[in-house]
């Protein structure tokens, strides 16, 4: 997918919602570990309910290679079911990778080819040549962590080393790499105080934001700071939607929790 076109879909649903799809089987509700596929059962009810209010569904991938050779299946089926009855939905693989070079070419491959995600995170740790076998592909995007939600990130991305936070570093210097037009970064709604010199940095760099919800993080500081031209924002909710009822309405109430922060982006989209 091109950043064209996930652009297109903001604007037709007035929505710029990410739903995370972090499953966790002591969560779902009792009565679908009866079934064959439990995990992706409740994925597939969640993206039923929830397709036309979200623009980007985000597996974290722990929550399934938890479950060894089945919960991988449960993804690999996750992600067939959106590409083939979604297709306009942009799919993330949060799994966070990062390794030298010709590692980094086979988990592109996994991810990308494989699996068939529009995106990939990375950690950039280990620099451009872990990173840049995944900016390769055409029409396929790479997250790099920036400034996550986390407490931990105050350990080093925002260390100030001659004269500069970590994080504006990374920034900065993955632009100067092989098709960085591909890169997309991950800024905590957390951290909503540092989006203005964010954005100084990437102005029209889409932002996967975690945070909002569950972790505390509000939508209108980010989208305040953070909101870009093309918007540029996929603000990620979680635990806040999928797990809003642990009953048979589970579906519903996902859906009804989506739908109230669609209705807040839809009302920030249009008093742009």
């Amino acid at each position: 997918m091109t950043t064209k076109e996930l652009v297109v879909q903001i604007e037709k649903k007035k929505s710029f919602l990410c739903i995370g799809l972090d499953v966790d089987i002591n969560k779902i509700p009792q009565y679908l570990l009866k079934e064959e596929d439990p995990i992706f059962a409740f994925n597939k009810a969640i993206i039923d309910a929830t397709h036309h209010l979200a623009v980007a569904y985000k597996p974290n991938t722990a929550f399934y290679e938890a479950y060894g050779l089945k919960g991988w299946k449960s993804l690999e089926k996750t992600i067939k079911y959106l590409n083939t009855n979604y297709p306009e939905v942009f799919t993330i693989a949060d799994a966070k990778r990062g390794d030298i070079g010709n590692t980094s070419s086979m988990y592109a491959k996994a991810f990308f080819e494989d699996l068939a995600f529009d995106s990939v995170t990375v950690a950039p740790y280990m620099g451009k040549d872990s990173v840049e076998p995944f900016l390769a592909f055409e029409n396929k995007h790479t997250i790099m962590l920036a400034l996550t939600s986390n407490q931990g990130a105050f350990d080093f991305q925002v260390k100030v080393s001659e004269g500069k936070e970590l994080y504006k570093t990374v920034l900065e210097t993955s632009k100067q790499w092989e098709n960085s037009q591909n890169l997309m970064y991950v800024v905590g709604a957390t951290k909503a105080e540092y989006f203005s010199d964010i954005r100084k940095i990437v102005p029209e760099s889409f932002l996967l934001v975690p945070g909002v919800g569950a972790q505390g993080g509000n939508l209108q500081d980010v989208c305040k700071y953070g909101m870009a031209d093309n918007v540029g924002l996929l603000i990620n909710s979680s635990r806040g939607i999928i797990y809003a009822s642990q009953e048979a309405d589970f579906a519903q109430a996902a859906a009804l929790a989506a739908g109230k922060l669609q209705s807040q982006m839809e009302l920030i989209l249009n008093d742009r």
